[in-house]
């Protein structure tokens, strides 16, 4: 159920050997599931030359000619000279032709110096697949690089990962004894998930805090993630929380509006804090629910709109008092949504700065089962706004902060009630609040967020 639509992905992981990534703790980013938004196509590699003999015939395509637009100075000849010297030098007889010949893969869409845009070889594609489906086996985190350092993005809700006390912005300082140091953000997934019933320790340090590192022990479990949930925090006020934009979603939040509108709500809060992204065409189907037939996303190419992407939507929830919450681990498709709903001044968003990944990619499938993620875009809202890299404001700045989450208060929540139920301002305003029992903790923040990936 790949969108018709290229992928706006979450924040999901840049190449492996890249320090941005996510693959949700859901490799949706990463958790680790790093989420993709967008088409899916087939490449066939029907170049590659069967008869080839040397280094594994058709693996390697010795035979393949040159693409007609390759630069005339590139010697290609010097891959196999590389490739001898490494068979030749390397003091380890460990390395599989085969893996080499995946790193290369991994290494030419590296080369690129995007993020975003990596090479899957067969297993981690079918890894990322089923991170798309919205079950694996993990903690439940989605982690991403932050200043080069493994960072819990968001831990899913009710997952082994959330009950372990994990917060947005700690920092994996060692995963199994392991230095963390350095690590991609497949490489720290890789370590982190595992079978169910078994055990992970990570060392933590959380620089809201400037604490010590400390362990937390983990059992793995198998993590089903439901991404659309609805809650009636009021008799008319209903929350709809999605966590991230996957292949339930589309349908999981259909059925939920369907829900909520049965009970002539006042006021809806549309909840997409830590919800890294995924599929584009979802969050375009789901900014019609309030905008109908209107343009939710602009695509730009080398500095030209090439897609302008409309909705469809039947306007279901147009005209209710709506309110968007968003915090730094909201990215892409949240982005888009929001952004829309924000251009369109159809909600009020509440919360902190976005993620800030305003950039699609196309994710294709290839013939021998491993694929490849292309950034193919940048997206803009629909009044021209770009959010790559700096995120979207929102139109009051309300923060949750650390003492917030250990006394389980959600001042954003509460403003998100008070503007519905006309008893707090809605304008923007200029500083971090908090809830009135927490104004003194108020400089105390919550960390950002990076690339994503689940485990």
């Amino acid at each position: 159920m790949i969108s018709s639509y290229p992928p706006v992905l979450p924040p999901t992981p840049p190449s492996k050997h890249k320090p941005w990534m996510t693959l949700t703790a859901i490799f949706i980013g990463g958790l680790v599931i790093g989420v993709v938004a967008g088409k899916a196509s087939v490449s066939s590699s029907a170049g590659l030359n069967s008869t080839s003999t040397a280094f594994g015939g058709s693996v390697l395509g010795i035979g393949q000619s040159a693409p007609n637009s390759i630069d005339k100075d590139v010697e290609f000849k010097q891959f196999w000279e590389v490739w001898s010297k490494l068979k030749e030098k390397y003091y380890e007889d460990t390395v599989t032709d085969k893996q080499m010949f995946y790193g290369a893969l991994e290494g030419l869409a590296g080369s690129m110096g995007d993020p975003y845009t990596m090479y899957f070889d067969p297993k981690e594609a079918n890894d990322f697949q089923q991170a798309l489906s919205g079950t694996f086996s993990g903690i439940g985190a989605e982690i991403g690089l932050r200043d080069n350092h493994v960072t819990i993005i968001a831990p899913l809700p009710e997952t082994p990962a959330e009950r372990a006390g994990l917060k947005s912005g700690d920092i994996i300082v060692d995963i199994d004894g392991t230095d963390a140091t350095g690590m991609s953000v497949e490489e720290a997934v890789t370590k982190i998930r595992g079978e169910k019933g078994t055990k992970v320790v990570l060392k933590i340090y959380r620089p809201s805090t400037k604490n010590d590192p400390y362990n937390v022990e983990i059992v793995r479990e198998t993590i089903q993630v439901k991404s659309v949930r609805v809650k009636w925090p009021e008799e008319q006020i209903a929350v709809i929380e999605v966590t991230n934009f996957n292949t339930d979603t589309k349908e999981g939040f259909d059925k939920a509006v369907s829900e909520v509108l049965k009970k002539d709500p006042k006021g809806i809060i549309l909840d997409l804090r830590n919800n890294p992204g995924g599929f584009l065409d979802t969050a375009v189907a789901m900014a019609g629910e309030w905008l109908g037939d209107s343009i939710i996303v602009k695509e730009r190419r080398q500095g030209q709109i090439i897609e302008q992407l409309r909705s469809s939507g039947n306007a279901r929830l147009r005209g209710i008092p709506t309110v968007v919450l968003v915090n730094q681990g909201s990215a892409s498709a949240s982005e888009i949504v929001s952004g829309a709903l924000q251009d369109e001044k159809a909600a009020t968003v509440v919360g902190m700065k976005t993620f800030g990944k305003g950039s699609v990619q196309d994710y294709l499938n290839l013939s021998d089962g491993s694929a490849l993620k292309v950034t193919i875009a940048e997206w803009l809202t629909p009044s021209g706004r770009t959010i790559n890299k700096t995120g979207l404001e929102p139109d009051v700045v309300v923060d949750r902060t650390e003492q917030d989450y250990e006394q389980q208060r959600d001042p954003q929540l509460e403003r998100a009630l008070g503007i519905l139920n006309g008893t707090a301002t809605s304008s923007p305003a200029t500083a971090a609040d908090s809830s009135a029992s927490n104004s003194a903790e108020s400089a105390a923040t919550e960390t950002g967020s990076s690339n994503e990936i689940s485990h």
